[in-house]
């Protein structure tokens, strides 16, 4: 749909849709008043939720932004499932609390297509997949145009074959989880490597994602061929995203240096900051999302405790750049470092 290279042509930032609540109508809504365009992710929730989210966004009179969806996957090894709840012992006994079970469900994957159809928000962002070119095109007959991520020529290929409008590159940098279409043997490519390689295989606007933190940053991935730059850590610690307050503090610790891809938390690869639950679980199993459900309890005493050791800190390569200024803020200042590196935000 033409309206896609429009609307990124009029708002090439994008706010990165953060599942687990950093996404909040009021991060989308403050990046659309200031000129991008921001995404909620439908990740986790209800769909019920996702239709209040939605609302309130067009409440703020925000009429440019997107919505983000897991695409489900194959269940995972119910032995290697067992072994790791036992392996959880620990963690549980030090919260208090019981790991959960481990539910293989599609995130009510058919009913979030419903709803998105009958909503028709202006942007669909699938994660995890690319769904079945019937499913793109109903969304698109609503009105929406639909952006796959993915991490590799091959994913970009399948996306684009099945009528994909756009592609979210995302690079190896990016925090959160890999979007991997097979999250054993995902795409490794840095983002502009990866934004270079699709702009030469397909015709769809790119939008290059993962570890962009200054506009600089995003003038590089720009001029590479992205049609937009999008970015996730850069907005976690603004007041108007709804991140944890112990994983904003976690970003500005100096106790955490570095990142790194695991998959202990949920069973897909996703990447946060090092910390002791990471170190104590290294050979998880992939399987997503019934580690998810496993851990879900123990992360959220964690979080209660303040607990950083335990709960899962999403976070890209340049978090350590990341500031608590308001979204608008954050938008002003990449947009002028960009301009001051010869390209426009």
């Amino acid at each position: 749909m033409s309206h896609l290279s429009d609307l990124l042509r009029e708002r090439p930032l994008v706010q990165a849709p953060m599942a687990g609540g950093a996404s909040t109508p009021e991060l989308v809504g403050a990046v659309a008043r200031a000129g991008g365009l921001g995404f909620l992710a439908a990740g986790y929730l209800a769909p019920e939720q996702v239709e209040e989210q939605v609302a309130r966004v067009r409440g703020l009179g925000v009429s440019a932004f997107g919505v983000n969806v897991f695409v489900p996957g194959p269940a995972g090894d119910p032995a290697a499932v067992r072994d790791y709840r036992e392996e959880l012992g620990a963690e549980a006994e030090r919260h208090g609390t019981a790991p959960g079970e481990p539910v293989h469900d599609d995130d009510a994957w058919e009913a979030k297509i419903d709803l998105l159809e009958r909503l028709g928000v202006p942007v669909v962002g699938f994660t995890f997949g690319c769904p079945d070119g019937n499913v793109l095109r109903r969304l698109q007959e609503a009105g929406s145009a639909v952006v796959v991520t993915v991490t590799s020529v091959d994913e970009a290929l399948l996306a684009v074959a099945r009528g994909a409008d756009g592609l979210c590159a995302q690079g190896v940098e990016a925090g959160g989880h890999r979007a991997a279409f097979d999250p054993t043997r995902g795409g490794e490519l840095p983002t502009a490597e990866l934004v270079v390689a699709l702009a030469g295989a397909v015709e769809v606007p790119v939008i290059g994602a993962g570890g962009i933190m200054t506009g600089g940053e995003a003038a590089a991935v720009l001029e590479a061929g992205a049609a937009a730059v999008q970015l996730g850590t850069a907005f976690l610690r603004c007041p108007e995203s709804g991140a944890q307050p112990a994983h904003k503090l976690a970003l500005i610790d100096p106790d955490f240096t570095e990142t790194t891809l695991t998959w202990a938390f949920t069973g897909r690869p996703a990447r946060g900051l090092v910390n002791r639950f990471i170190i104590e679980h290294p050979k998880a199993p992939y399987a997503y999302p019934e580690l998810h459900h496993m851990t879900r309890p123990l992360r959220a005493a964690a979080a209660r405790a303040s607990d950083t050791g335990g709960m899962a800190l999403w976070a890209g390569t340049g978090f350590r750049r990341a500031t608590d200024d308001p979204a608008a803020e954050v938008v002003a200042r990449l947009r002028r470092e960009a301009a001051q590196a010869g390209a426009r935000l």
